[in-house]
């Protein structure tokens, strides 16, 4: 794998004004490399656990302690100014907006024109961009105000062997090894050439002898565990790899080398969880998000996978195995579309790349494609499977997938043949049933007219019989009415003819009960005029009786000389008896 795109976010303390002289040199590849002079360090806080820190005692080059060389000058600080701008360029950078970061680091320089990482930085996104040219002219102007950078020897020696120059480049670096044995970035550059092209056992041995002068390079311990891994010595890979994050957790190429060791080691699980911490620690690390988003392919998790991959390619836009898996990510997700894209994209960057081919003989083989014709589809497809043999592919199922969409375009072709004698023998149909549509029409018009004739006949009909009908109910109802009023009529005289003789009944009776009251009447008042008439006689004769006694008394007392009797009031005398008086029948 391509190493990641690096982009410091800070400066150096300090840089180089001038590069040392040049001593005279019979480096050659392949030769030797002299060992590391020997550096007194300080003890780090703990010892690695992949070997103890160097002392005195113990050189770290395991050989003759050589005295070190002078320090260099004392090299400017930046500015809050310049720092400030530098990170915005980074900043950008890692959001993919080039252009931003270019103008930033540009800016850097024209403040103080000894900042050598804003070179390298401008230098990246050269290459970014695809101008090899830029990059290198880039590269080697950070080179001139500091040759013992260690990013820019090693972006230079990664830009070198992508362009098929390991070779030259591993001439010019043995012979700067020769003049400056002392910088380790010079060494881990050289160790890079030489795994790029196959020389693990010299890469190997390089990568030691600078773990020998600083046990703690992270760089070389990378290097080292990918020749290891390339060898197939897995294990011995990743424990490299393993102390190399116990020395520097945080560095996102560690984790991103473990997970291609785990990967190697079969263990899928691990391998994701070393790739996604390797893409959270860069986002802008594009191998770890490539690395990280052909895992999530795997596991069908295509939304997570276009994601990432989409940030490997804003970072780096020629990074061909990002493209590829972006356009497989897509394909999962059934954006066809989109995948084709990417794959075309890929094809234009790489045309030699037979997977490509492949990916768009299968996606066109086995996908219904927007407003593409199914038999060319299938013409398509057959023509990248032979286009992924031309470029070299062998893989053994093409025969059977050229097969397969011969016969699809086959059943397509006969189902296209089915569906225009379809469409000719539905025309007839369709004419058929025109011309009966059109005999039907007659007739129904010729029915529809004797219909309408039939219609008004009946309804002409109709119309007589409702007014016969009509007035026979007028004249029924008329009779039935007449029949009625006689009726009550008949009933009105019989109803009087029984009200007068009820009357005449009820006035015989009343006359009758009159007469029987007039003769009572006349009854109790002869009874009660007798009963007055014998009350009288006896009143009378009491009377009398009276009297005849008073005067025998009278005479009586008369004759014996007594006083004589008093006179009578008038109002004793007996009253007659008033007379009865008669009532009259009426009450």
């Amino acid at each position: 794998m391509k190493r990641a795109l690096v982009l410091l976010c800070a400066f150096a303390a300090a840089c180089a004004t001038t590069p040392p002289p040049a001593p005279a040199s019979n480096a050659k590849a392949g030769a030797e490399t002299p060992e590391v002079p020997y550096e007194p360090r300080p003890q780090p806080a703990a010892a690695s656990p992949a070997a103890p820190a160097p002392t005195a005692a113990q050189p770290a080059t395991g050989g003759e302690v050589k005295p070190a060389e002078p320090p260099p000058p004392a090299k400017p600080a930046f500015d809050a100014q310049t720092q400030s701008t530098f990170k915005e360029g980074v900043d950008a950078a890692s959001r993919g907006d080039l252009d931003s970061a270019e103008r930033a680091f540009k800016s850097v320089l024209s403040q103080n024109g000894q900042a050598d990482y804003a070179y390298t930085n401008l230098g990246m996104i050269y290459e970014r961009r695809g101008d090899v040219s830029a990059a290198e002219s880039a590269y080697r102007k950070a080179l001139e105000i500091r040759p013992d950078q260690p990013v820019a020897w090693d972006s230079l020696a990664r830009l070198y062997c992508r362009t098929k120059r390991c070779n030259a480049f591993e001439n010019e670096v043995r012979q700067k090894i020769a003049e400056q044995p002392a910088a380790l970035g010079l060494r881990t550059a050289l160790v890079y050439t030489l795994m790029q092209q196959n020389k693990f056992e010299p890469g190997a041995a390089e990568a030691k002898k600078v773990l020998k002068a600083d046990e703690r390079d992270v760089r070389a311990m990378q290097l080292l565990a990918q020749i290891y891994a390339r060898e197939g010595k897995n294990e011995l890979a990743k424990m490299v790899l393993e102390n190399a994050r116990a020395i520097d957790g945080n560095d996102a190429a560690t984790h991103n080398a473990l997970g291609l060791v785990y990967l190697a080691l079969k263990q899928k699980a691990p391998a994701l969880e070393a790739f996604q911490k390797a893409s959270a620690l860069k986002p802008d690390y594009a191998e770890a998000n490539n690395n990280y988003g052909a895992l999530l392919n795997e596991s069908q998790d295509f939304e997570g996978a276009i994601k990432v991959l989409e940030m490997a390619v804003n970072t780096a836009p020629q990074f061909v195995a990002a493209r590829l898996n972006l356009g497989n990510a897509y394909r999962g997700k059934q954006d066809l579309p989109k995948a084709i894209e990417q794959y075309k994209q890929v094809m234009n960057l790489k045309p030699e790349l037979a997977d490509t081919y492949f990916n768009l003989a299968i996606l066109h083989l086995d996908s219904e494609i927007p407003n593409v014709d199914t038999l060319e589809r299938f013409k398509t497809s057959i023509s990248y499977f032979q286009q992924y043999r031309e470029k070299g592919g062998r893989d053994d199922r093409v025969d059977q997938y050229v097969k397969d969409a011969v016969k699809g375009g086959e059943k397509e072709e006969k189902r296209r043949e089915r569906e225009k004698k379809d469409v000719l023998k539905k025309a007839q149909r369709e004419a058929d049933a025109k011309k009966q549509a059109e005999q039907d029409a007659i007739k129904a018009k010729a029915d529809a007219e004797a219909a309408a004739k039939k219609a008004e006949d009946d309804a002409a009909k109709k119309k007589a019989d409702d007014e016969a009908q009509a007035k026979k109910s007028d004249a029924e109802k008329a009779k039935q009415k007449a029949a009625a009023d006689a009726a009550a009529a008949k009933q009105a005289e019989a109803d009087a003819k029984k009200k007068a003789a009820a009357d005449a009944a009820s006035a015989k009776q009343a006359a009758a009960d009159a007469k029987k009251a007039e003769a009572e009447a006349k009854k109790k008042a002869a009874a009660d005029a007798a009963a007055a008439k014998k009350q009288a006689a006896a009143d009378a004769a009491a009377a009398k009786k009276a009297e005849a006694e008073a005067k025998k008394k009278a005479a009586a007392n008369a004759k014996a000389g007594t006083a004589p009797a008093k006179l009578k009031d008038l109002d004793d005398d007996p009253k007659p008896a008033a007379p009865v008086k008669l009532e009259s029948d009426d009450k």
